[in-house]
């Protein structure tokens, strides 16, 4: 049994892991304008760096899964952060948006072997009843990364330029390397008949994915949160081409959006004193369709301004913040041996449906604020769509069983 201190540790190493991923993003948006100008590019081009990043990260996370499950949960994630430290220092000295772009999706690779170890740690640590839980507390800390990457990214561009960006991260990267090293448990032991054949990866993949549960969660999860790739992606145009603000400016409203989601996770602990993750992701995904709706109409027709745009956006990531942990959990739920496998199916899954509403917001040049606001609404609505689906999925399965 872990003491209070343990698990406290615990649980910050693990959000540590989660939250690299999202500073690696967050940290370097107010830089768009100064990284097209030195790199004589455009920001739709430099947008592809943060596109690229989400690729490298669903690619990642698939090959991670399988070591994960084979060599235990430490040395991968070795692996991984050091690759992040390397990449992170080529980042740093990038001349031209083609290195970047290439240089970021290695970065990504490194990075998301820590989002999906610590995904897979909280499924062998903890018992799955408080699993949802953890995963709100990690959010919380990851919730540190759009409070305070964005504005302190602005003001270190603004005072040392948009490499400085990657230098602290690349420091960041070696501290969680050593926190990794001396304070955290192997969680998983190795296991030698775990085949790294493509083969039996793949069936084992396949063997995941055809659960009911985890398919209906893990789509639902995903697309729901492609709402928030979206706005992370169009968020710089929006409010620094659209609404005309400075860099640290959208790094102060970054932060404040950014209350909403993390806010919405906590909020989720206390509901889940008295309702299930079942009742909450349905009633939530509702709203966040209609929010999302309401917010596209207002869009078209140009009834909407900063301040409203702020408020919606507000709301739409609140309710975010109470649906992810609730799919997290239910998408694991059935997994125990292969944990790893699973946590990595399913941050594939999320990082694969991200990248396409990511790359779809910065196919357009022209600034406006439409192309964000209906990837957003597109992504709520057919969340909501496939929970509906897949629940008689899962209740037939039930029964069959």
């Amino acid at each position: 049994m872990m003491n209070r201190r343990q698990r406290t540790l615990i649980i910050l190493i693990l959000g540590s892991l989660t939250a690299l991923g999202p500073f690696s993003i967050d940290m370097y948006l107010p830089g768009f304008i100064s990284i097209a100008r030195d790199l004589d590019t455009t920001t739709a081009r430099v947008g592809l760096s943060l596109s690229s990043y989400f690729i490298g990260i669903s690619v990642g996370q698939l090959l991670y899964g399988p070591l994960l499950d084979r060599f235990g949960r430490k040395k991968p994630l070795y692996v991984g952060l050091i690759l992040y430290i390397v990449s992170s220092t080529g980042c740093m000295v990038a001349n031209t948006i083609d290195m970047l772009i290439a240089l970021r999706f290695f970065q990504a690779i490194g990075s998301c072997a820590a989002a999906v170890a610590a995904m897979a740690m909280v499924r062998d640590i903890f018992p799955v009843g408080e699993n949802a839980k953890i995963f709100s507390l990690l959010i919380l800390i990851l919730g540190t990364s759009p409070l305070v990457a964005p504005t302190v990214g602005g003001y270190l561009i603004e005072g040392f330029g948009w490499h400085s960006v990657f230098l602290v991260l690349l420091i960041m990267g070696a501290a969680i390397l050593a926190a990794v090293f001396f304070l955290l448990p192997e969680s998983g032991k190795p296991d030698p008949s775990f085949s790294l054949k493509p083969a039996p990866i793949i069936r084992n993949f396949i063997s995941v994915i055809r659960i009911p549960q985890f398919y209906t969660y893990a789509l639902t999860g995903a697309v729901a949160f492609a709402g928030l790739f979206a706005y992370v992606s169009g968020s710089p145009v929006v409010f620094m081409e659209v609404f005309q603000v400075d860099g640290k400016t959208y790094g102060w409203i970054f932060a404040l959006l950014s209350v909403g989601f993390v806010g919405g996770s906590q909020v989720n602990t206390l509901l889940l004193k008295r309702f299930t993750s079942e009742q909450i992701i349905r009633v939530v995904l509702s709203a966040q369709a209609s929010i999302g709706l309401l917010f596209l109409i207002l869009s078209l027709n140009g009834w909407i301004g900063l301040y409203g745009t702020i408020v919606l956006l507000f709301l739409f990531l609140s309710c975010l913040g109470l649906a992810n942990p609730n799919a997290a959990a239910l998408t694991l739920e059935p997994f125990s041996k292969n944990a790893g496998s699973a946590s990595a199916v399913m941050g594939a899954l999320q990082m694969g449906v991200g990248t396409l509403a990511s790359v779809g917001v910065s196919m357009f040049e022209v600034p406006s604020i439409v192309p964000m606001v209906g990837v957003i609404a597109a992504s709520a609505v057919i969340a909501l769509v496939i929970l509906l689906v897949g629940r008689a999925a899962i209740e037939k399965h039930k029964v069959r069983d």
